[in-house]
């Protein structure tokens, strides 16, 4: 006669059962990732002792770039009025450019916009009283000593705006590497200071890796509306000054 043998265990024994698997096998998972992550660690080691710090190195450099955003503000009692007066204007500037020797590549729209002009009076509805139209273009200087110059001769061919003038570096790559060089000597300065005061050693580097240094803004002069009695004004003093070039390199020892 088959004998039977009543579970004693509710359904709560298996639920446990079943989590303390899970986590054994997460519990293993997580030492297998630890190890793969830390080959010092899985192979009996211990983790290296490091000493991480970040060197600065900047270098200044003459400009040769420069750039001028300028352009026409036209008035109209209508779009078409204000758009078409803007066109004639804007086509003076233009030639005016390429008598600069200004390169087509070198001239770039960079704002248009038709705006309608209001008058707001007190308790009124505002009253429409024409159009405004206004039409920039950026020209790249690559002759900043012509800059001065460049600027009487847009005002006396019709632009009235000149909103920003800045200055930049054709080709930073060398003042870039004696940066990266002067960041990297101040990071071992560093690390040698911090060294000889803890009583430690330094041992092999084992990372280099370059930030990105705030950069010291760029030179520029703001401008706005001018006035057309500007064009017989005395001729533009400009000074570009110089750029600052700035790396940031952060080093990893490790501690004998």
């Amino acid at each position: 006669m088959p004998h039977w043998r009543r579970n004693l265990c509710p359904s709560s024994c298996h639920l446990k059962e079943s989590i303390m698997k899970r986590m054994s096998f997460a519990t293993a998972a997580i030492l297998g990732m630890l190890a793969a992550a830390s080959p010092a660690l899985a192979e009996g080691g211990k983790l290296p002792r490091i000493i991480s710090l970040t060197g600065h190195g900047e270098v200044r450099s003459a400009p040769d770039l420069a750039y001028v955003t300028s352009g026409v503000v036209s008035q109209g009692a209508t779009a078409a009025e204000a758009l078409a007066a803007n066109t004639q204007a804007m086509n003076d500037l233009f030639a005016a450019l390429k008598s600069s020797g200004i390169e087509d590549r070198d001239i770039q729209t960079s704002n248009f916009s038709v705006q309608p002009r209001y008058d707001f009076q007190n308790g009124q509805a505002p009253k429409l009283m024409g159009y405004d139209v206004t039409n920039n273009v950026t020209v790249t200087l690559r002759k900043i000593e012509g800059l001065g110059p460049l600027l009487d001769k847009l005002v006396q061919n019709g632009s009235n705006q000149i909103s920003g003038i800045s200055f930049d570096v054709a080709k930073p790559q060398d003042a870039m590497d004696e940066a990266r060089k002067l960041a990297t000597a101040d990071a071992t300065r560093k690390a040698k200071v911090y060294a000889a005061a803890m009583g430690i050693e330094l041992g092999p580097v084992m990372q280099v890796s370059e930030g990105s240094a705030a950069q010291p803004p760029m030179p520029m002069v703001r401008g706005a509306m001018m006035k057309a009695d500007m064009a017989a004004a005395a001729p533009v003093p400009v000074a570009a000054g110089e750029q600052t070039i700035a790396v940031d390199v952060n080093v990893i020892w490790e501690i004998k």
